[in-house]
């Protein structure tokens, strides 16, 4: 029987200020352990500390822009309309510099949990 997700939970945020996060699908609204779905509504100059998950996220941009830090170059601003790939195991660190801030949402295989997040102690140099 399928299930209706009525309404998403907010879920507390890492970051240098306030972060919404909506987990519509997860460990916390639905008791979903394979992969979490996520709104996020980050405002202008929030940044995060980076991190080395366990899981692949899959991010599609819906308005504003997000930047993507990671070991492997120069950050990468994803915006609306385009998404990214980041895979678990390498490191990475999301911000939301843009003016305007970001919505987007956030797909996270297994599904996001703060034990296999590996955060960074801190949120690192403003970007």
């Amino acid at each position: 029987m399928p299930t209706l997700i009525e309404a998403p939970t907010v879920i507390a945020a890492a970051g240098t200020m306030p972060k919404r996060i909506e987990e519509f699908i997860g460990r916390v609204n639905s008791r979903t352990d394979a992969l979490s779905i996520a709104r996020m509504r980050s405002p202008p100059g929030w940044t995060e500390p980076g991190q080395r998950p366990r899981f692949d996220e899959y991010t599609l941009v819906l308005a504003g822009s997000l930047r993507v830090e990671s070991e492997s170059g120069a950050p990468v601003d994803v915006r609306a309309g385009q998404a990214i790939i980041t895979r678990a195991g390498e490191w990475v660190r999301y911000s939301t510099p843009d003016p305007a801030g970001a919505d987007y949402i956030a797909v996270c295989m297994p599904a996001f949990a703060p034990a296999i997040v590996n955060r960074d102690p801190d949120p690192g140099p403003q970007t």
